[in-house]
């Protein structure tokens, strides 16, 4: 996934999220800080948020069912693997991986697993602790090894 392939996922899920948290698009628009115009040529694919707005209603509504089945989980990891290409985290912890992950490979220490939907990896520790994340597989392994 690429940062154009994020903003078209959440651009598409805009109007279901709003839905789903029974705003009207006056409220929506408020909340994320644009035009009702704006907003409602996003819900007709005439117009994008950009990745700006992507983020902003992915932070916003992290919480969402929407967005959790539209990523495989919080839309975070794979924000700040955009971002920065191969993330490092602050031994972040996970839930384990227990829905929207499948384990690639496992050491005595750590886990590899692949998000079933994005399709991005991270390395887990024993406690479930997010080491990092990243698209790629090659730095996920070299990352293992250094581990």
């Amino acid at each position: 996934m690429n940062r154009d392939e994020f903003i078209k996922k959440v651009d598409a899920k805009l109007k279901l999220i709003r839905n789903e948290k029974n705003f009207t698009q006056d409220k929506m628009a408020e909340v994320i800080g644009m035009s009702k115009k704006t907003l409602v040529q996003i819900e007709k694919e005439r117009s994008t948020l950009g990745w700006t707005g992507a983020v902003a209603v992915c932070s916003i509504f992290k919480h969402s069912e929407v967005l959790q089945m539209t990523f495989g989980g919080d839309p975070q990891d794979i924000i700040l693997s955009l971002a920065f290409s191969n993330h490092e985290h602050s031994y972040e912890t996970t839930l384990g991986g227990k829905v929207w992950w499948r384990d690639v490979e496992k050491t005595d220490k750590y886990r590899v697993q692949q998000n079933i939907i994005s399709k991005h990896y991270r390395i887990l520790d024993r406690q479930d602790r997010r080491i990092c994340s990243s698209f790629e597989i090659e730095y996920i392994k070299k990352r293992l090894e250094e581990l």
